[in-house]
């Protein structure tokens, strides 16, 4: 059910924490990854590793604030691999932390740009060949903080809320054709995105104190969630939001 023999998957942002873990995933279930994010050695080690782990992956550079480097992915990818059965958004960037009335122009645009209007750029150049097969997954990467309002990662939090109506836009829009879209909201999650957050021990101690769990997340915590979206496990699946997030949504201040 969770087999991925014969897959090819790209997956974004994949050289470490999250998506890297998703990468990993996806070719320990036997999926053919590419490896892509901004720096040609992170990208290629990332690769290597999951090689010398018995899998299947090639690496490819792209930045997801470049159009021109989105297209060529999906041109190099579909040279190297032929086709693109799986596809996992998971770059994204947020430059700005504070409040929305002293956001400036640039970092607005960078966010807005790169989380939502790039997201929707990849979709469109890689769903139309998943189209012409009848048969794709397309994962994207959101977060909790597209569900809630906050003080400081407004610009964010809004770019990821627009994420998750844009798996259900495009769920409806291309749902006819047998290609899924869905989205993963992680809670805070150990990665190097988020160190600021984990690394401080007051800041850890107050997050986890809503957690059920009692603990952040971990990167495979979300490879899990990944792997069942991309796999035949969720093929009655699509346009919906899969929260890991420890129960951080539904929790208030943990009673024991």
């Amino acid at each position: 059910m969770f087999n991925l023999d014969g897959k090819v998957a790209l997956v974004t942002g994949s050289s470490r924490g999250i998506g890297k873990a998703i990468a990993v995933a996806l070719a320990a279930q036997s999926a053919s990854v590419i490896v892509s994010s901004r720096t040609s050695k992170a990208c290629e080690a990332a690769a290597t590793e999951i090689r010398d782990l018995g899998g299947d992956a090639i690496a490819i550079r792209c930045d997801i604030n470049r159009r021109e480097e989105l297209e060529s992915l999906v041109d190099k990818s579909l040279e190297e691999r032929g086709k693109i059965d799986i596809l996992v958004c998971n770059a994204a960037v947020n430059p700005y932390f504070g409040p929305l009335s002293e956001i400036d122009d640039s970092a607005y645009e960078r966010t807005m740009d790169a989380n939502v209007k790039h997201t929707l750029l990849l979709c469109n150049r890689v769903l139309p060949q998943m189209a012409e097969r009848r048969n794709g997954s397309v994962i994207i990467v959101s977060s909790i903080a597209g569900l809630k309002g906050t003080g400081t990662l407004g610009i964010y939090a809004i770019s990821k809320a627009a994420e998750l109506q844009l798996a259900r836009n495009l769920a409806v829009e291309w749902g006819d054709r047998n290609i899924r879209v869905n989205s993963i909201a992680p809670g805070l999650i150990r990665t190097d995105f988020s160190r600021a957050l984990w690394e401080n021990p007051d800041v850890y101690e107050a997050t986890i104190s809503s957690y059920p769990l009692r603990r952040i997340g971990e990167p495979n915590d979300v490879a899990g969630a990944a792997v069942f979206l991309a796999s035949n496990a969720s093929e009655f699946v699509t346009g919906q939001t899969i929260i890991v997030d420890g129960g951080s949504t539904i929790g208030g201040t943990v009673q024991r």
